[in-house]
């Protein structure tokens, strides 16, 4: 009984931590070629609307140079409250319904912390 109570209190304490601690989001965006420069600039603008939501440290998109239409989007939140926050946002949710007929593959998104 005495070790399920220390692995509880352990668990309880790394969600905590986990829940204030950075967040590092990285996706990867398969535009089908012809709307490669369309989705392109569609972007641009969105990468410029998130680096000035609350909680938002960083936020860049990086074009892989060989493939014109393969994006990645590289972001670090201060915390998981704020990127949830992101999402909620409208420029988010308009930026995935105007990107989501130009997609080659589903958008593949992925929520990283710093391995300590």
């Amino acid at each position: 009984m005495k070790r399920l109570l220390l692995l509880l209190a352990a668990s309880a304490l790394l969600f905590a931590q986990a829940a204030t601690e950075r967040l590092y989001l990285v996706t990867h965006v398969d535009l089908m070629p012809p709307f490669a420069e369309e989705g392109g600039k569609l972007i641009k603008a969105f990468v410029l609307d998130a680096r000035k939501d609350a909680g938002a440290v960083r936020y860049e998109a990086l074009i892989e140079p060989a493939r014109l239409n393969h994006i990645t989007l590289v972001s670090v939140w201060e915390s998981r409250a704020a990127f949830d926050k992101h999402l909620t946002q409208q420029h988010t949710r308009q930026f995935r319904e105007k990107i989501q007929p130009m997609l080659g593959g589903p958008l593949d998104e992925r929520i990283h912390i710093l391995l300590q």
